[in-house]
């Protein structure tokens, strides 16, 4: 049994049939090959990485960057362009106000011209009429003065021959104008 025990610890990692017992990371007569190959594998590793794998990401990267950057440029660029863009526009609204002010102004002053000479027109319309109706109210006062003579003459003729009285058409005729002037 001893036999067995000393053969069982002097090959620990290997049963009587060659086969690994157990895990065979942990055996320490293998440690020595697995670090070897370790060793060989990180350094395939590093050659892959650092030529084929770092150099075509940091392209990418380069790529990237270069691309956000002209991004950013046409970006800011754009936005000059807007903003001259906004400036004309408002400068181009403010011509249009005023020239929409100005178009206004002449409009009123040509409609105040034509209104200023129609009224011009109506007033000598009014102005000639007035003085035809005054010229016609005059007529009409004259005809009426002419009326109220004849017939004061005659209503005075008849009174004084109804109160038996003679007064002669002279007479008469002075104290109707000398009434009739007040």
């Amino acid at each position: 049994m001893a036999t067995e025990t000393t053969d069982a610890v002097a090959g620990a990692c290997v049963d009587a049939g060659g086969s690994a017992l157990g895990m065979p990371q942990l055996c320490a007569d293998w440690m020595p090959n697995q670090i070897f190959w370790l060793v060989v594998t990180l350094i395939a590793i590093f050659f892959v990485m650092s030529r084929i794998a770092l150099p075509r990401i940091g392209a990418v990267l380069a790529e990237r960057s270069g691309t956000i950057t002209n991004d950013i440029a046409a970006a800011e660029e754009l936005k000059n362009k807007a903003a001259e863009a906004e400036a004309a526009y408002d400068q181009a609204l403010l011509d249009a106000r005023a020239e929409a002010q100005k178009i206004v102004a002449e409009a009123k002053a040509e409609i105040q011209a034509e209104l200023d000479v129609e009224l011009q027109k109506a007033d000598a319309e009014i102005a000639a009429k007035t003085a035809e109706s005054e010229a016609a109210i005059a007529e009409i006062r004259e005809g009426a003065k002419k009326s109220v003579t004849a017939v004061a003459k005659d209503t005075a003729k008849e009174l004084v021959a109804a109160m038996g009285g003679s007064a002669d058409a002279k007479t008469i005729t002075a104290a109707i104008n000398a009434r009739m002037k007040g």
